[in-house]
């Protein structure tokens, strides 16, 4: 078991991630209902995209002994009406202290390959934006 969600009413989760104990509360968003207090599940899915190309970028970056501590992604939903599910996902990354040519483009390739970008389906435009420092 991956994790446990709790419905604790209101429109509201609560999450637990089993191996560390960690928590996630989620809330229905404005537009849908719900108080918006916290990420909303939708929310939750285009911050783990995010949160992954990071992640992949962040190993193939240990790899090539390169340290972009300090990036960061703003992170855009942009929800579809008909059916209501996610149309786009927008990230700008703003990466630190990688300088040459050879390892953006290195690091960026690998971004594209993290598993949440490669699970989601193709109908979710994903406008990635890469800006270096």
């Amino acid at each position: 078991m991956t994790s446990k969600v709790t419905y604790l009413g209101d429109l509201r989760t609560k999450s637990i991630h089993v191996q560390s104990g960690s928590e996630i509360i989620s809330d229905a968003p404005l537009d849908n209902n719900g108080k918006g207090e916290a990420f909303s599940p939708t929310d939750t899915v285009a911050n783990a995209l995010a949160s992954c190309m990071m992640t992949i970028m962040g190993i193939k970056a240990r790899d090539l002994e390169v340290d972009f501590t300090g990036s960061t992604a703003e992170v855009t939903k942009i929800m579809n009406a008909e059916p209501r599910r996610i149309g786009a996902i927008e990230i700008v990354f703003e990466m630190q202290g990688v300088a040459d040519q050879k390892n953006k483009t290195i690091l960026e390739r690998a971004a594209m390959t993290c598993p949440v970008f490669l699970s989601l389906s193709s109908e979710i435009e994903k406008r990635i934006t890469f800006n270096w420092k």
